[in-house]
């Protein structure tokens, strides 16, 4: 009886995840790594935790392997942020994609001490409705100590007044279950 308690929950979560692929079936790969993205800036040991939709911090985008959780490098290079991802394929984010970056408390089933996640906010194509999607990358650096100079480093390449207004560096919550930001 509990193997197929099990076997069903898991059969179900196969085909939640089957749906979120097709439902994100219009979202666009992330640009390819150019062949040499300059000297490394900043690198740091960590935990590539997932991509999300901005703001939506509990919708993983599952295309691409963005949602895959895993080692990781965060490198910054002069052409953008480089997440090298163990078993997985690397995601680069060019410096003109760059929105914001920010410390959290967690996103996505991973949640750790208050600011303990380096969030990077960047334009990953359109949506549907050619307005600009933007998402969400959280890294959990392996040593604390260096996610205040991974923030330093990633802030240094966005431009000084992005074109929204909103500012280089944040720091706010992760939205309740019902995407609501905590106050």
């Amino acid at each position: 009886m509990t193997v197929a308690i099990i076997v069903v929950i898991v059969a179900l979560m196969a085909l939640g995840w089957r749906n979120r692929l097709r439902r994100q079936s219009d979202v666009p790969p992330p640009p390819e790594v150019p062949a040499d993205p300059g000297r490394v800036l900043y690198e740091a040991d960590g935990q590539y935790v997932a991509t999300t939709t901005a703001g939506d911090w509990l919708d993983r985008v599952a295309v691409h392997g963005l949602g895959l959780r895993g080692n990781a490098v965060a490198s910054v290079h002069p052409e953008g942020v480089l997440f090298t991802r163990t078993g997985a394929r690397a995601v680069f984010v060019p410096r003109e994609d760059l929105v914001s970056v920010q410390l959290a408390g967690g996103m996505t089933g991973k949640f750790v001490e208050k600011e303990g996640l380096v969030v990077v906010t960047w334009r990953l194509g359109t949506g549907p409705d050619g307005e600009e999607r933007r998402v969400d990358t959280g890294f959990r650096t392996r040593h604390a100590a260096h996610k205040t100079q991974l923030v330093a480093a990633v802030a240094a390449l966005i431009p000084a007044r992005p074109p929204n207004g909103t500012s280089r560096t944040t720091h706010r919550t992760p939205p309740t279950p019902e995407g609501r930001e905590q106050l």
